[in-house]
């Protein structure tokens, strides 16, 4: 299983990864992208999806037409994790690409 990331490792990987945030109330971070339209925010979830499923790691997600919020936690874990930070820099990396 995956470790923790404790305080200071949280806040040293949030200042790497543009957008994303500390989630209230829970042990996750979490961004929204928005994208020009509903056909490329689509293509942005299929192609995290594969990422995801590869990684056999999933986000916590909701899409309202170009709109994409995200979730990312490490349910095994109990918290964020080095998992979840490496899936949060594909998804920006993704979401620059498009």
């Amino acid at each position: 299983m995956t470790e923790r990331l404790n305080g200071d490792e949280r806040k040293t990987a949030l200042a790497g990864l543009e957008g994303w945030s500390q989630t209230e109330g829970r042990d996750a971070i979490a961004r929204t992208f928005v994208f020009r339209d509903f056909n490329e925010a689509f293509g942005f979830m299929t192609r995290v999806a594969l990422v995801a499923e590869k990684s056999d790691h999933h986000p916590e997600w909701r899409n309202v037409y170009k709109t994409v919020e995200v979730v990312l936690t490490t349910h095994d874990a109990g918290g964020v994790t080095a998992r979840d930070i490496v899936l949060a820099k594909a998804m920006n990396k993704i979401a620059a690409a498009m």
